[in-house]
């Protein structure tokens, strides 16, 4: 491992700092530090399931999706041991019932209408182009008021829009079809109805009619069942999925850091503290090392395994436990780093356990220079 490169632990991974910034760009985010940890955790995830397709021996050939986009290999592999482990139950009838029963409005056919408008577009820039166009609508609105009954041809006449052809006429819409103010003035009126005012939207002025509403309604239990089964499948694949990497990253937290990513996205087994401390070995090595290298960190290791009444090797060794336990992503970064260019890393990573444990951090003040 280089000297020269520094490195991250993210989810039981080793992950090098280079590779963490290529990646960054793939994850927006509020901040740097969001982003950040975004891309690094994209990193050890997608590590670990390449081990785990590595483990199970898995052979993927690479597929298109829906655009004739062609995976990469290792996305294929990543494919490949999701549809492997990844095994959710699948939900019953009545689980798709209560879903039913619990969110009726879910189930409605959408509301439908029938429209028409005549527009006004709005010829050049500034208030007075927008104020031309709206006082022709409003003209046009004056002599529908009184004669209702002559919108199509008013239509043909003025109409901006190619609907003009056709008296008008929109056809049927639904639920998004329309530029969103529109829509909710439309919503707004009855059949056979015509806006009072002109209605504004960015290509100009409307003066709308509504022909005629079709209210949703009910769909049936039996012609949506297919629907909500294959929503609770796809919400649980999400959760077992979930689930399944949680379980990659706590086994690679129990072995220390348990895959290193090299600056080529080459993987490797990580330093596995787990066997060190069932290495008999390991914890008198450990402090034989101390006495020569750090005598004042042996010492403060011989006085806390006195005072809990226990030998110093296995006072390490429980304290070293503990740390694979519950050490969190930036304790282990610390830990690597401090391992990094020695000549006994393994031995290096150990004594920045216990004294991370043993000596308190150093107090930072800062200086204010007042006026």
């Amino acid at each position: 491992m280089s000297a020269a490169l520094r490195y991250v632990v993210t989810d039981g991974v080793q992950i090098p700092e280079s590779l963490i910034a290529q990646e960054a760009q793939n994850h927006p985010g509020e901040s740097p530090e969001e982003v950040r940890a975004a891309a690094a955790h994209a990193l050890a995830v997608r590590a670990l399931l390449l081990e785990g397709a590595a483990e199970l021996g898995l052979i993927a050939e690479p597929e298109l999706d829906e655009r004739g986009r062609e995976e990469t290999p290792e996305e294929a592999l990543v494919r490949a041991v999701l549809a492997e482990e990844v095994d959710p139950e699948t939900p019953t009838e009545a689980e798709c019932r209560r879903v039913y029963d619990a969110t009726p409005g879910r189930f409605r056919t959408p509301v439908l209408y029938e429209a028409s408008h005549i527009l006004f577009a709005i010829e050049g820039e500034g208030d007075t182009a927008v104020e031309a166009a709206r006082l022709a609508a409003e003209t046009v609105g004056q002599v529908l008021r009184e004669t209702p009954a002559r919108f199509a041809s008013l239509a043909r006449e003025h109409s901006a829009c190619p609907s003009g052809t056709v008296g008008g006429s929109l056809g049927q819409l639904g639920p998004g079809d329309l530029v969103p103010e529109v829509e909710r003035a439309f919503a707004a009126l009855l059949p056979a109805q015509i806006s009072s005012t002109p209605v504004r939207s960015r290509f100009g002025w409307h003066i709308l009619r509504l022909d005629r509403r079709i209210e949703g309604r009910q769909l049936p239990f039996e012609q949506v069942a297919g629907r909500i089964r294959m929503h609770l499948e796809s919400r649980a694949w999400v959760a077992a999925a979930v689930q399944y990497v949680s379980d990659l990253t706590a086994r690679a937290r129990s072995r220390g850091v348990g895959l290193v990513i090299s600056a080529d996205g080459d993987l490797s087994e990580g330093a596995t503290l787990g066997d060190m401390i069932a290495d008999e070995a390991a914890a008198p090595r450990l402090l034989s090392w101390l006495s020569a290298t750090d005598a004042g960190l042996l010492e403060r290791i011989e006085t806390a395994a006195a005072g809990d009444g226990a030998a110093p090797a296995d006072w390490v060794r429980t304290a070293v436990a503990d740390f694979v336990q519950g050490g969190d992503d930036e304790a282990w970064t610390r830990v690597i780093s401090a391992a990094q260019g020695a000549d006994d890393p393994a031995l290096s990573a150990l004594g920045a356990i216990l004294k991370s444990r043993l000596v308190p951090a150093k107090s930072t003040f800062t200086l204010i220079r007042r006026r």
